[in-house]
């Protein structure tokens, strides 16, 4: 299998070289069956030359091979040419000589037939392996197809995952100083609940002592309390003592003051009786007080053009009258 693919690659290049050399198809062709029945042993045929150069037409591979096979029987004929031979005997010479070559010719291309058909064979049976190795390398490459999508698909995860790492990187970076920020801002803190702390046991202490100052007062103000409350109580017991006393002195002194009530009462029908008699008389009085007091504005409207001297005279004799009527009134009022 290897020889045969070697042939054919080797064959393949030939012809690759041989289009480079002669661009004309009639001339590719003539080489490229010169190639295949003198360098590789393998007659040509139209078909085979046409899958091989792959130019022109059918007719081209099928006229030029004809050309090839007349040309290759004329060139397997003998000539021989002696000056002392019969012209005759020189043909039959040739002729001899022309059915040797032809029966060796035949002779060889029986065994190249017998060597072709066993080529064949190989070849057909590489051809097979070729298929199954075609086969193979699909399935490889199938394979291979996959796996590398998924080292595409593995490569892309991985970027993915690099960015992504970055990506924490920078948040881990980000959160490692907020971290430290906070650590600092924490010891910060510390540092202030323990001046806190410090402080608040200085108060609580300040507390204590104030809360024992308190209470020894309290105890204090306790034993205070209690001397009063005993005081309060003899206080109240001899209060209650003087109470039931002055309970007594208050029923004999209502007795007396409902004896004096009854008195006063019967004294005040007389006082109401002598007031009434006394408002009526300042009715009367109140009336002449008035007319008197026209009679004064009147004396007053006259009297203007007179000093100030007189009015205060009037006015200490009208002070003297009232005060003269006022003694007669409660002179009056008296029982």
């Amino acid at each position: 299998m290897p020889d045969v693919l070697s042939d054919e690659t080797r064959l393949a290049a030939d012809i690759e070289r041989l289009k480079v050399e002669f661009p004309k198809t009639r001339e590719l062709y003539r080489e490229v069956c010169a190639l295949l029945f003198f360098r590789f042993g393998v007659p040509p045929t139209a078909n085979r030359l046409y899958n091989l150069v792959r130019r022109g037409t059918m007719s081209t591979p099928a006229s030029v091979l004809s050309e090839f096979w007349a040309e290759l029987r004329e060139k397997s004929r003998v000539r021989i040419e002696h000056p002392d031979l019969p012209k005759d005997l020189s043909e039959a010479a040739g002729e001899l000589i022309g059915t040797l070559w032809t029966r060796a010719a035949t002779s060889a291309q029986a065994e190249l037939t017998s060597l072709r058909d066993e080529v064949e064979a190989q070849r057909a049976e590489a051809e097979r392996r070729v298929i199954a190795a075609r086969e193979e390398l699909g399935r490889t490459e199938t394979a291979l197809e996959q796996r590398t999508a998924a080292l595409l698909a593995a490569q892309v995860e991985i970027r993915e995952l690099e960015r992504q790492q970055a990506e924490d990187a920078a948040t881990r970076k980000a959160l490692q100083a907020q971290i430290q920020r906070l650590a600092e801002e924490a010891a910060m803190r510390e540092r202030e609940v323990e001046k806190v702390r410090d402080l608040f046991s200085r108060d609580l202490e300040k507390l204590r002592e104030t809360a024992s100052r308190a209470e020894e007062r309290l105890r204090a103000s306790e034993n205070r309390a209690l001397l009063e409350i005993d005081r309060e109580r003899s206080a109240a017991a001899k209060a209650q003592k003087e109470l039931a006393e002055a309970s007594k002195r208050a029923e004999k002194r209502e007795a007396e003051h409902r004896r004096t009530v009854d008195a006063l009462q019967a004294q005040q029908g007389d006082t109401r009786h002598q007031n009434g008699v006394l408002q009526g008389k300042l009715a009367a009085l109140e009336a002449a007080q008035h007319a008197l007091q026209d009679q004064l504005k009147s004396l007053r409207t006259a009297a203007r053009p007179s000093t100030r001297v007189p009015a205060r005279e009037d006015r200490s004799r009208r002070v003297a009258r009232k005060a003269a009527a006022g003694k007669k009134a409660s002179a009056k009022g008296r029982p």
